[in-house]
């Protein structure tokens, strides 16, 4: 990890360094600058979220594409993947998202894709970041008759749409289904409930008017609690709700339940091994995942790899071992035979696709117990290693020992924000939480 780039890019508060028209500017000029070619002018696409501040971002960026003589096209309000997708699509030579996921409003952050519409490797970004924060991005800027231009594409919406649209089965439809979405009043608040309404389903909606400050606000995947009173209150099939920038999904069963992305991904892969598509019979997910997800995998058959936490090291350890599904307990779910990155809504019609193929309902497909967890995380003052903090050390010790075989303890740092997270798996509720508490209770101690 850089000074600048986290384990998905840039990310702060708005107008706070490294978030700031400043910082955008540098960044738009240094990626500029590595897709130079003689006798080429580069294309840069330019997508972003509903936060107030990607106006002031997207603009620092498109000027500083500019001033190094490329083109920027400008795709307006555009989930993550879509932006991924329109990069590949449109031969462009890298896609930039402002977004800060699934961060409160006052944040924001800038995403880097490469021309293939994956997300930049590290020695990529590394050299992207020592160009920002070098004095050299100055002295390479284009001359005045060779400034770039900015061009405002109309029809990227139905572009990312059709390509949505085509993951799904042309033998199904989603007619006579009744779906609520939750589309956090962020990026998705347009394109995922045309998509469901096309392709048959009735659609009610929640969260989809963003003011640019109702972002991620009590909505969206981090909060469905609403979506799953309405599912039960409408008689809906399923609920899917959506992070800010749409690269992440949570689902809710007819009945009300919540399902992780454990559960989502250990349905599509049981169904996909049922089909004989499970390439190479493995799924690709986290540290983090549910030790029920684990059993489960190992029941049905399917070999299971850990990767380290971040969508960028699943796809990773997913293209080398060449697994097709893979993703992260917090929705983030990859299905690539159908997409370069994670895509909320490709991961829902996968969802939807297994209920119509196998004619049963969302609470009747799960595959997997989900043990007990307890998520605490802690703002922290810095970030040392953990094992040089003896006082965290010895308490993961003792609740490790107290839990034995029939738990675990992970404590780990955020890449994106000031925290430090304090996971716990036991066989109950009731000590799951106490030993959580107990870990989290010595860090805001020491380090909080």
């Amino acid at each position: 990890m850089g000074k600048l780039f986290g384990t998905d890019g840039i990310r702060g508060v708005a107008n706070t360094y490294p978030m700031t028209a400043e910082v955008a500017l540098k960044v738009g000029m240094a990626i500029a600058y590595t897709c130079r070619k003689e006798g080429h002018t580069p294309r840069i696409v330019i997508g972003k979220d509903t936060r107030l501040s990607g106006y002031m971002i997207e603009d620092a960026l498109v000027s500083g594409v500019c001033s190094m003589g490329a083109d920027a096209l400008v795709i307006g309000v555009m989930p993550t993947p879509g932006v991924a997708f329109l990069t590949q699509s449109m031969r462009a030579d890298a896609g930039i998202v402002i977004s800060a996921s699934h961060n409160p409003y006052e944040d924001n952050g800038i995403k880097i894709f490469s021309k293939t519409g994956f997300k930049l490797p590290d020695d990529k970004e590394a050299e992207i970041e020592d160009l920002i924060l070098s004095d050299s991005l100055n002295e390479l800027r284009s001359p005045s008759k060779e400034l770039g231009k900015a061009y405002r594409i109309d029809d990227a919406r139905g572009r990312y749409i059709v390509f949505i649209k085509n993951s799904f089965p042309s033998e199904l439809s989603l007619e006579g289904m009744k779906i609520v979405l939750d589309c956090s009043n962020g990026a998705t608040y347009r394109v995922a409930p045309e998509v469901f309404f096309e392709l048959g389903a009735e659609v009610i909606n929640l969260a989809n008017t963003p003011d640019g400050r109702n972002i991620n606000n009590s909505c969206g995947s981090q909060h469905p609690e609403k979506m799953a009173e309405e599912v039960v209150r409408r008689g809906a099939q399923a609920g899917f709700a959506f992070d800010g920038d749409g690269d992440r999904m949570i689902a809710v069963d007819e009945k009300g339940n919540v399902l992780t992305g454990d559960q989502m991904i250990a349905i599509c892969a049981k169904a996909l091994k049922q089909q004989d598509k499970l390439k190479n019979n493995l799924v690709v997910t986290t540290v983090m995942s549910n030790l029920g997800f684990k059993i489960a995998l190992k029941e049905l058959g399917i070999s299971h790899i850990e990767a380290n936490v971040g969508d960028r090291y699943v796809l990773e350890e997913m293209i080398d071992k060449g697994a097709i599904i893979g993703g992260e307990d917090s929705g983030h779910i990859i299905f690539l035979d159908h997409h370069t990155t994670g895509d909320g809504i490709i991961a829902a019609l996968q969802l939807a696709r297994v209920m119509k193929e196998e004619n049963r309902p969302l609470s009747g497909l799960g595959v997997m117990q989900v043990f007990p967890q307890k998520l605490i995380n802690i703002t922290v003052k810095s970030k040392p290693d953990i094992e040089t903090v003896p006082e965290i050390v010895s308490a993961i010790k003792l609740a490790e020992k107290a839990l034995g075989d029939k738990g675990r303890v992970l404590v780990r740092y955020s890449g994106t924000q000031q925290m430090c997270r304090v996971m716990v798996e036991g066989p109950t509720k009731e000590e799951t939480d106490k030993y959580c508490e107990m870990i989290a209770a010595v860090v805001r101690a020491t380090i909080g």
